[in-house]
């Protein structure tokens, strides 16, 4: 046993929603479409997201953007409710 505090590994959609302040069901459509990874864990089949999956889910979100931004695709439309 270690003497440092414990961290979290992973975190339920609605932590990951809460996180990149988004609705839960933004979440749960990109673990289905294999955007963002997950796991399911227990009997009910709970979904899981890695503290590494969301951070590197963002960084690639990060770079798309980017990349839109230099190719003159980026349009800004204003933010809508979290999605």
């Amino acid at each position: 046993m270690t003497d440092q505090p414990s961290q979290r590994r992973f975190l339920t959609v609605e932590q990951a929603a809460e996180e990149l302040n988004v609705k839960s069901s933004l979440i749960r459509g990109l673990i289905t479409s294999g955007e963002l990874r997950a796991i399911q864990v227990g009997g009910r089949g709970l979904w899981r997201i890695g503290l590494q999956d969301l951070e590197d889910y963002i960084a690639d979100a990060y770079r798309r953007t980017a990349e839109r931004i230099a190719a003159g695709e980026l349009i800004d439309e204003g933010e809508s409710d979290g999605e």
